[in-house]
């Protein structure tokens, strides 16, 4: 993993929240998907981590963005818990998995992965976390790669155009979306992995 990433390890992220603000919009549920490599090099699924999380004091949340993902932040039965609390129990899964992996630090894999990182580090300056095992600018954009790859760049086209099935009914949700998204992701680094072989080594 460290060999074919620069000392990165790709981390599928997906956040589903109460608006597209950032700074002002509700954090309301996130996502990460862990990634291996198989016997026989192939990128595959790992392990997801997911967590439910309560919106920050006086944060938006706007009805349009509550009713695309569907999500009722006063919900009786939903087990929400604080912001900080679930970037601690990601971060914790992260950083163990970088140290397995013997790389130095994570980058985030996302559809659109600008969207997902800004709310990730929007949410790290709120809980004055200091230890970000995250890169804090780069990250790896499916949207991009599927366009490259697959000629689309919407992911429910994209999952199509590679051969995988798309479930709309679970779509919006945190935890799918990121593995539908760490599939999409394999799928094109497995397709590229024999490029990879014959230019290994070849950069100074």
């Amino acid at each position: 993993m460290a060999d074919r990433f620069r000392g990165f390890l790709p981390v599928v992220v997906d956040v589903e929240t109460g608006g597209f603000n950032a700074r002002t919009d509700a954090l309301l549920e996130i996502a990460a998907v862990l990634l291996e490599f198989d016997e026989q090099g192939q990128l595959r699924r790992k392990e997801t981590i997911r967590y439910h999380v309560k919106p920050f004091e006086g944060a938006n949340m706007d009805p349009a963005s509550l009713a695309v993902n569907g999500i009722d932040p006063d919900h009786p039965l939903r087990p929400a818990i604080d912001e900080r609390d679930a970037l601690q129990r990601v971060f914790r899964e992260v950083r163990r998995a970088i140290r397995e992996a013997n790389c130095t630090r994570a980058i985030l894999v996302g559809h659109n992965s600008a969207f997902d990182l800004g709310f990730l580090n929007e949410a790290i300056e709120r809980s004055a976390m200091k230890r970000n095992p995250f890169h804090p600018f780069s990250s790896f954009d499916t949207a991009t790669l599927c366009g490259v790859a697959f000629g689309q760049t919407v992911l429910s086209r994209a999952v199509k155009a590679a051969g995988l099935e798309f479930d709309e009914d679970s779509a919006h949700s945190a935890a799918y979306d990121a593995e539908i998204t760490a599939d999409i992701f394999c799928e094109i680094v497995n397709r590229f992995q024999p490029v990879f072989e014959t230019t290994r080594g070849q950069c100074p």
